[in-house]
């Protein structure tokens, strides 16, 4: 069967069918850099990073763009809030574009922990200003769009397509419109292409309509993926929260300038914590950072691939618990198998192919990571039988340990070249915690001889403790 793909556009399972043959090009909506990355991101971007990993192990050349969001991302759906980075630079007394570099690092920091491959590109919007007001002057010209009071907005009505991706009618989107954004659009629902920028904006760049402004926050993506992957290309991602409005209103501009555009729409489903969806406001949210203080970031990896990537997961300690029991199934059998197998001895690809078969049918029905995982613990129950013999077939071992590799490994990345490296990563950071909280006792015992002895011998030997309002952290110094 060839690989299928559920595209939301049509609402249903498609043969993938590349614009270039023998090469699969993505582009995948990525973070606004203005706050550290949360549960929802890895959710989001592992899912994606297996997608990649598996068109590429079916032998796809592929190309990989995942923007950054460091301008434009207006709070709250009538395109009048303040822009999300420029409110926090203003909360932390920074200027925006250091907030979004700091932001962008540590983005990268917990992607890099998750073993998320890094996209080929991940250009920013603030980097692509001059096509994006050249494409809102083309919908201008169109008759698409029109400025108001210095801003421009796209106009739905003129779009009769306009909702089919989210399925939503243009007669439904008057509820919460406000009355001076009544007054400012034609329709509630036309959305900002680019805003007028009052005088000290810190984010703003000379335009046609008022003299300065900043974009909205739908044109980057139309722009920057036809930039870089052509006006036709195989893959548009993103989290099923932004189908609307963020993806309908590129659809809409692309079909405005006569963009053939992305040919799937994939979207994976939201992540809960105890049944309740994320939420700064409520407390309901938890940081990447906050979640690795806890729990290897594989077992992590490995809770998201367990689900599929359409399916809505839920999060709590317990079940990343029981996700690292049964991953450390599969590490400790992959480890037996490394450690018995003969120097010298090549995987055939003649035994156990089909369990091959079954995952590689499972990833072919739309990514099916809980199928495909399914097989890798069946292979794994063979294995340890393969094991358990008095004198085990050393080809039977390097074909069951090259599947794991290659499958749990390259595929899903949930099986590390070296595990006994990453164990004693994981090992370190456990004993850190330990000593982070036994100085943090010494400490508020008054012992302070004791809490100064653990720094310092510390120290001696190249770690050094960090403290802060917010905790203490632990590096390694740097040598130079």
């Amino acid at each position: 069967m060839p690989l299928q793909i559920y595209n939301t556009l049509s609402g249903k399972k498609e043969s993938f069918n590349p614009v270039r043959e023998g090469q699969a090009s993505l582009y995948v909506c990525g973070p606004t850099v203005y706050c550290d990355s949360h549960l929802g991101h890895a959710k989001s971007y592992v899912s994606f990073d297996i997608i990649l990993r598996y068109l590429r192990y079916c032998g796809y050349k592929t190309f990989y763009v995942q923007n950054i969001t460091d301008v434009g991302h207006l709070m709250g759906d009538d395109d009048d809030g303040e822009d999300k980075l420029l409110k926090r630079a203003s909360e932390l007394e920074q200027e925006p574009m250091a907030v979004a570099e700091y932001f962008s690092r540590r983005h990268f920091d917990v992607m890099d922990r998750l073993e998320v491959i890094r996209p080929d590109i991940s250009p920013r919007a603030t980097g692509h200003i001059p096509e994006q007001l050249e494409a809102i002057e083309q919908l201008i010209k169109q008759g698409l769009a029109y400025e108001s009071n210095g801003s421009v907005y796209y106009e739905i009505s003129k779009d009769p397509k306009y909702g089919e991706l989210s399925n939503r009618q243009i007669d439904q989107m008057q509820g919460g419109a406000r009355v001076e954004v009544r007054m400012e659009k034609r329709h509630p629902g036309d959305f900002a292409l680019w805003k007028r920028a009052e005088p000290g904006h810190l984010m703003r760049w000379r335009d046609p309509f008022s003299g300065w402004g900043y974009p909205g926050w739908h044109t980057e993506c139309v722009v920057m993926s036809v930039r870089y992957l052509g006006d036709e290309f195989d893959i548009h991602g993103g989290g099923m929260d932004i189908k609307f409005p963020h993806h309908e209103c590129e659809i809409a501009q692309a079909r405005g300038l006569n963009k053939p555009f992305a040919r799937n729409w994939m979207h994976t489903n939201m992540l809960t914590i105890d049944g309740q969806k994320m939420s700064k406001s409520s407390g309901n949210f938890i940081t990447l950072f906050d979640v690795f203080e806890k729990f290897d970031p594989m077992m992590v990896r490995y809770f998201i691939a367990a689900s599929h990537y359409r399916s809505v997961v839920d999060f709590n300690e317990s079940v990343l618990s029981a996700a690292e029991v049964s991953l450390k199934r599969l590490h400790q059998t992959v480890r037996n198998l490394r450690e018995r197998k003969p120097d010298g001895v090549r995987p055939s690809g003649k035994k156990f192919e089909e369990f091959r078969r079954r995952f590689c049918q499972a990833m072919d029905d739309d990514f099916s990571t809980p199928l495909a995982l399914a097989a890798l613990f069946d292979l794994n129950r063979e294995a340890n039988n393969l094991l358990a013999e008095k004198n085990p077939d050393p080809e039977a071992i390097a074909d069951a340990e090259h599947l794991f590799s290659t499958l749990g490994g390259n595929v899903l990345g949930i099986i590390p070249e070296s595990l006994e490296t990453r164990q004693s990563e994981h090992n370190m950071n456990e004993l850190m915690e330990i000593l982070v909280e036994l100085r943090a006792n010494f400490r508020n015992n008054m012992d302070f001889e004791s809490a100064d002895l653990i720094r310092d011998q510390l120290q001696k030997i190249g770690i050094v403790f960090k403290d802060s309002p917010e905790g203490t952290i632990w590096e390694i110094a740097d040598k130079n």
